[in-house]
């Protein structure tokens, strides 16, 4: 599969090991331009890239970059993008850590997820957003291990969230259908599904018990 990543932080980096050692053809991109991802693409043989060419015949963008700075990704970002892809956004809102207030999230009571859609102007699965970086690194299992952790995965778009699940299986992990985007705080920091390390039942039922109301330590 054809996949691009924006972003090349812990998330981002960690994904494009583990994605090309499973064979897939990725393409990986940052704000500081392709010539700082050279040691990444000789690891791992991904083609470092422009952030305006990372999504260019891609099945599935993985957009894992500070929220803050989604706002600034180019416009047309997921033009040539293939037929029916996917957009996976990793990402969390920290106001009082790094983000400053955003008032769409604040105010209007969005959630991290829907706002960036409204940003990138695309439909969005909320994963890894509360997976420990090297976790994709040290604890993938095959299907059936009873040692397998299971990851909570939001969207609207049932056909974009199957394929999402699907490599998220690939890579070695489970999943949890947490509901639509609207649903996503169920996974937002600071939530008990956030960094848990746990199989299905247990992550279905800390996505059940978790509150809507956002954390006074997630607010700016």
């Amino acid at each position: 599969m054809k996949i691009g990543i924006i972003g090349a932080g812990n998330i981002g980096g960690n994904l494009t090991r583990r994605l090309t050692a499973l064979g897939h053809d990725v393409s990986v991109a940052n704000s500081r331009g392709p010539h700082t991802l050279t040691a990444l693409a000789e690891e791992t043989g991904a083609t470092p890239v422009k952030v305006e060419e990372a999504a260019r015949g891609a099945e599935i963008v993985v957009i894992t970059v500070p929220t803050k700075a989604v706002p600034d990704l180019p416009a047309g970002l997921l033009d040539g993008a293939a037929d029916g892809f996917a957009v996976i956004d990793t990402n969390n809102y920290y106001p009082k850590q790094r983000d400053g207030r955003i008032a769409a999230i604040e105010d209007e009571g969005l959630t991290e997820s829907r706002w960036t859609e409204r940003n990138i102007g695309h439909p969005v699965i909320k994963a890894f957003n509360g997976t420990y970086a090297q976790d994709i690194l040290e604890r993938p299992r095959p299907a059936g291990d009873p040692d397998r952790m299971a990851l909570p995965v939001a969207g609207d778009d049932e056909a974009a969230k199957r394929k999402v699940r699907a490599l998220i299986d690939d890579l070695g992990f489970d999943t949890v259908d947490s509901g639509g985007i609207d649903d996503s705080w169920r996974q937002q920091p600071d939530t008990p599904v956030y960094g848990l390390r746990a199989g299905i039942d247990a992550v279905t039922k800390a996505l059940a018990e978790a509150s809507s109301e956002r954390p006074a330590a997630f607010r700016a």
